[in-house]
């Protein structure tokens, strides 16, 4: 299968664009919000990619069945291992604060329940965990219609499930859903479905010869509806933060068309290298977040972080130190794996 370099590319404007969200503040300023909005294409891209690249080797796969193990146990290895860190690193932390140590660890293990672990991915300060096990429940359901050859049927509910679920994000302010929608049935679903309904129609996605500039154009103009979208249900009509919208279904489809058209885009690129290793920069980057917002209270510098230069130069080192950390992760992970072989 001919590598497609675009989609990487692309994550690694995605993957930067979460580590603004969690360090960008979010107050009255329209700029930050305008910046917060746009943001808001990196989850679902994140989704249809891994729908698609997972479909792409379903449909290929003779021993689809093994491949769906594999892929899901892989994943689910994953979460389980930064469940762990996260939650060691949460204790460490009551421990350090000296005070109702026990009452506090208390509180912090009540959130451990199994709603919350194994289908929200919530109880840690790894907030960004709940992405891992909203993919595997979705590529659990995704792989069981394929199966029944109900790909089409996935692809309708999911949809439906999805604008449902924006009922629990900023359009409460005309029907309230009091659930956490940002999960696996209302959000990850209908994206990682469009990423391996992209996969079953790959030929024809890519017969569909588009002027790049009609993509440019696309892109730019279901943006601004986003930005749009968000700034009048959020300011103008007092709704709540919203993380994704109606015309992000657009905007995210067809971001991953042009992707799928043009797959030598990046090719060669630092920036395209960089995005390959996305997931493991979504994973580590909270940890380091963390840490530094740490630093910062006991210094007693909080007021510096109130600075704009600050939270450029803030978001820019925790993407680095990332990418820096999680390569070399990964670097002690094939050095172990080369001794256990000898």
């Amino acid at each position: 299968m001919e590598r497609n370099y675009a989609i990487d590319f692309i994550k690694f404007f995605a993957i930067f664009a979460v580590v603004v969200i969690h360090t960008f503040p979010l107050d009255s300023q329209i700029a930050l919000f305008i910046l917060d909005n746009l943001s808001r294409f990196a989850v679902p891209f994140f989704f249809v990619a891994s729908g698609y690249l997972f479909g792409i080797k379903i449909l290929k796969n003779r021993e689809s069945v093994v491949y769906f193990k594999r892929y899901v146990i892989k994943i689910v290895k994953i979460y389980v291992c930064w469940l762990i860190f996260y939650t060691i690193y949460d204790v460490l932390v009551i421990y350090q604060s000296h005070s109702n140590v026990h009452q506090k660890l208390m509180k912090y293990f009540d959130e451990f329940t199994m709603l919350n672990l194994l289908y929200f991915g919530k109880g840690t300060s790894g907030y960004q965990l709940w992405f891992l096990t909203a993919l595997i429940w979705s590529i659990i359901i995704l792989f069981i219609f394929f199966r029944l050859k109900k790909l089409n049927v996935l692809l309708t509910l999911s949809f439906i499930l999805n604008i449902i679920g924006l009922f629990g994000q900023s359009y409460s302010i005309f029907y309230k859903i009091s659930i956490n929608t940002r999960d696996a049935i209302f959000f990850g679903l209908f994206y990682t479905t469009l990423g391996f309904f992209f996969a079953y129609h790959s030929q024809f996605m890519k017969s569909l010869k588009i002027n790049i500039n009609i993509y440019l154009y696309l892109f730019f103009v279901f943006s601004c509806l986003q930005v749009v979208e968000g700034y009048i249900l959020e300011k103008r009509l007092s709704g709540s933060h919203g993380e994704y919208f109606i015309s992000t279904i657009f905007l995210t489809l067809f971001l991953f068309s042009f992707a799928l058209n043009n797959n030598q885009l990046g090719k060669g690129l630092l920036v395209t290298k960089i995005g390959s290793n996305a997931l493991g920069i979504y994973i580590i980057h909270v940890f380091f977040i963390k840490i530094i917002e740490m630093g910062v209270n006991v210094l007693g510098l909080k007021s510096m972080t109130e600075n704009l230069i600050w939270t450029q130069l803030f978001t820019l080192f925790i993407f680095v130190i990332s990418y820096v950390a999680y390569n070399i992760l990964q670097s002690i992970k094939q050095a172990f794996k080369g001794r256990k072989m000898k």
